[in-house]
């Protein structure tokens, strides 16, 4: 095996903890001495050991003038967890390869140049494009300071999210259902509009076989409509914000504040001041699952990251059916968000496409 293929583990182990470590990223790492693998580890949650913690502590006394495989550069600072440099130098660690650098600004370059300053010798840049797509979200946020946004629709052949008398249920199949809990799963929160509540009455949880975590609920509600009696107010399995504006009665906002709920007054009620507000609180990754009208309200606002889109073999018709983007949409061609299929696939009797944002050159 080489640093590729000892990397490649490394990135399955990181990649096993999807949905566990926010804020934190994914992280694996792979101890190897004499061509034999003597220890390895993940990042299983915020606030506990890193994954080369997890990986020396395996590694034990035979760590000494081994090598160590990291998908993210090691921390070199004090926050939750001692730093991960000091550990690697104080095991002996001979050499360290390190599939790409951290963008947090605590972090970035400095825990190389502590490996480095220690005799360590340093490889960079091992599986670095595979290594960046496992944390796409936690970069996006480093870089920006939002979450990262998925909007996700199911729509029939025919562009259609309903029929013609708003009957939706169900479009897509039962496979392409639990698919969709396992993004509830890996999104720190769940984003809809008090459209969808007042019609549906969703609970916004995952539900998967064998369990999963439950998003944030995230309702859109300028003048505070959605009922006391609702499954994301009375139902308490996880916890609800409300976002409204600063002329919601202030009766009803106290009323839902008693029922545990997070009401968050905004005087500029657009997609962008939410993103903001959210990325201010530690939410790194929204999932999108309202309706028309909020869908468009990203897409207005070009807020949109990532598009998880999937089609029934299904026709409803009619030019009055819903589709799955509202609003006022673009005039001209060139306006368009671009948009690039990264993954096309089958779900069941559905297909599921994933598309990404177009980087800019």
């Amino acid at each position: 095996m080489n640093d590729q293929d000892y990397m490649n583990l490394a990135l399955q182990l990181a990649e096993s903890t999807k949905g566990q470590t926010s804020p934190n990223p994914m992280v694996g790492s792979v101890v190897v001495k004499d061509g034999a693998i003597i220890g390895m580890g993940a990042h299983l949650k915020a606030g506990e050991g890193h994954a080369e913690v997890q990986a020396l502590n395996m590694a034990g006394g035979k760590a000494e003038g081994a090598t160590i495989y990291v998908t993210l550069e090691p921390c070199s600072h004090y926050g939750k967890t001692p730093p991960c440099a000091e550990l690697i130098i104080e095991k002996k660690i001979k050499r360290a390869v390190i599939a790409t650098v951290d963008p947090n600004p605590a972090v970035s370059g400095r825990g190389i140049k502590r490996l480095e300053q220690a005799g360590i010798e340093v490889i960079t840049g091992v599986c670095k494009k595979e290594a960046n797509q496992l944390n796409d979200v936690f970069f996006h946020f480093m870089k920006y300071a939002v979450p990262f946004v998925t909007l996700k629709s199911a729509i029939t052949l025919d562009g259609k999210i309903a029929t013609v008398t708003g009957k939706s249920k169900w479009i897509t199949s039962e496979e392409a259902r639990l698919d969709v809990h396992t993004y509830r799963h890996t999104h720190d929160a769940i984003l809809v509009g008090i459209g969808t509540v007042l019609a549906d009455d969703p609970s916004l949880t995952t539900r998967l076989p064998n369990g999963g975590i439950n998003p944030i609920r995230i309702v859109l509600d300028r003048n505070l409509r959605i009922p006391l009696h609702s499954k994301l107010v009375a139902g308490e399995e996880a916890p609800t914000w409300v976002f409204t504006t600063e002329q919601a009665p202030d009766e009803k906002r106290k009323e839902l504040e008693e029922h545990g709920v997070t009401v968050i007054s905004i005087k500029d009620f657009s997609i962008r001041t939410i993103l903001q507000q959210l990325g201010k609180r530690g939410i790194l990754s929204v999932f999108v699952e309202g309706g028309a009208e909020i869908n468009g309200s990203f897409l207005q606002e070009r807020a949109v990251n990532q598009v998880i889109t999937y089609v029934a073999p299904k026709l409803f018709g009619g030019k009055l059916a819903p589709t799955s983007i509202g609003g006022e949409g673009f005039q001209e061609v060139e306006e368009a968000l671009a948009l690039e299929m990264i993954d096309v696939s089958r779900v069941g009797d559905d297909v599921k496409i994933i598309s990404r944002l177009k980087e800019e050159n």
